[in-house]
């Protein structure tokens, strides 16, 4: 049986610093996208913590234990993911909890760090949408490397000396990341890993705004989450069946094409396929602006560098 664990935490409600208004709402999303995959089968289980008033407040100790709950296991993925203040000062980075008076009696994301690092699951994933969050990993604010053992991955809102910024009652980073887990980065298997949510994230980002940060060790990425593909997995391993040979082209004619005088059935059935290889850019038509035009005038298609690296997959039985 697949263990996938999630705890995802979101505090608006302050004692004694500022209120937030849209982490208990970021934490309601992360865990509605976690919660099941694309098709409805079940993905994580979600243990989801807020605070939204004096009746309901997280303290530093709780968020400790719920912290060290989450990695004890043996599990196959076990994910972090915070929402609320953060703190840095030249002892390191805090995560502030609801009883915090100033920024360094919050959680230490050095005790963050120790519980990951020593955690027997085989992944571990922090998702932080606070200020000041690209510390973690690091030992301290002076150091200028991270420390992760093997399995770890570390994807946070801002860089260390940095706000994260909400809009419209939610963090800008989490909106981007709910996108991204959403389906705007899957692969056309319809896998989404941690580094394609970050390159979404960094790419939605412009160079004045908050950086996000992210830290893996890792010897392959896992998926997080998958949703329907563009193309159905049998449609898409016949790509080295119309392409015995990857840089070859196929030759194209008015057959092909079911509204032509003289369609022929085999060819149809074939060029339906490569229309769908030309909608998620596997397949261009060569000489023609369209496909349509490419069987009507007698030219050719061939594979794209994306569709060249499907093909190297599907002929190293990689999918």
């Amino acid at each position: 049986m697949i263990m996938r664990k999630a705890l995802v935490v979101g505090i608006d409600y302050y004692e004694n610093i500022s209120q937030l208004t849209g982490c208990v709402n970021d934490a309601y999303a992360v865990k509605q996208v976690l919660d099941r995959h694309g098709d409805g089968t079940k993905n994580f289980d979600v243990d989801i913590e807020i605070a939204t008033s004096s009746a309901q407040t997280i303290c530093r100790k709780d968020l400790k234990n719920k912290v060290e709950e989450l990695f004890k296991d043996q599990c196959d993925i076990a994910l972090f993911y915070f929402s609320g203040h953060g703190y840095i000062e030249n002892t390191g980075g805090y995560l502030i909890t609801s009883d915090c008076k100033d920024g360094d009696d919050g959680l230490p994301m050095n005790d963050l760090l120790q519980i990951v690092n020593k955690s027997q699951a085989r992944n571990k994933v922090i998702v932080l949408d606070c200020c000041h969050a690209g510390i973690m990993g690091k030992l301290s604010p002076q150091e200028d490397k991270s420390i992760l053992t093997e399995g770890t991955t570390i994807l946070t809102a801002s860089s260390e000396n940095q706000y994260a910024v909400e809009e419209g009652g939610n963090g800008v980073f989490t909106n981007l990341f709910i996108d991204a887990m959403n389906g705007s980065v899957a692969n056309l298997v319809g896998d989404i890993t941690p580094g394609s949510i970050y390159a979404h994230i960094d790419q939605s980002l412009g160079a004045w705004e908050q950086r996000p940060i992210f830290k893996t060790n890792v010897r392959s990425f896992i998926t997080l989450r998958k949703v329907q593909p563009p193309i159905s997995l049998s449609d898409l391993k016949k790509l080295t069946e119309l392409f015995p040979k990857k840089g070859e082209e196929i030759k194209l004619d008015p057959s092909f094409e079911p509204t032509s005088d003289n369609p022929n059935k085999d060819n149809t059935a074939k060029f339906e396929i490569l229309q769908k290889y030309n909608r998620i850019n596997l397949v261009v038509p060569v000489g023609a602006e369209h496909m349509y035009f490419a069987a009507i005038e007698n030219k050719s298609c061939k594979l794209t560098i994306l569709g060249e690296h499907y093909w190297n997959l599907i002929t190293k039985d990689r999918i």
